[in-house]
């Protein structure tokens, strides 16, 4: 079952790693829309994407990752502490990324494209972390 439940971990991740990655695209295009039509669209895009494919597959990978951590015994690891730190400001992420969501639904978006274009970058060097510790296990 263990190696299943990782299978099921993996996929969780890739998926809600490409929501992480992509959202953000889509609100630098968002935040340089020029017409009320193209702007709804995007509403629609951000909202199915953080509904129904990145909150499910985030749930999944955390529910997935605690059975795998204490099955697995990460626990005690060093590694996994920092790695779980990281998990945490993927969260973090998450959620503000649902934020800033709300704020293009009320049409009150207070960032230029150029923020978001930076903090894309944020989830990558964060999951550039999680993969490194989890595969070379420093500590």
């Amino acid at each position: 079952m263990y190696v299943w439940i990782k299978a099921l971990h993996v996929i969780a991740i890739i998926a809600w790693m490409a929501g992480l990655l992509y959202l953000p695209r889509l609100f630098v295009y968002h935040a340089s829309a020029e017409t009320r039509s193209l702007s709804d669209t995007f509403k629609i895009m951000e909202r199915r994407l953080y509904r129904y494919i990145m909150t499910p597959a985030m749930l999944v990978a955390w529910m997935t990752g605690v059975y795998l951590a204490i099955e697995g015994g990460a626990l005690s690891s060093g590694w996994f502490h920092v790695k779980a730190t990281l998990v945490v400001l993927l969260t973090a992420a998450h959620i503000h990324d649902g934020a800033l969501m709300r704020r293009f639904a009320e049409d009150a978006n207070v960032h230029s494209p150029r923020y978001y274009r930076i903090f894309n970058e944020l989830p990558t060097l964060l999951m550039i972390g999680v993969v490194i510790l989890v595969i070379v296990k420093p500590f």
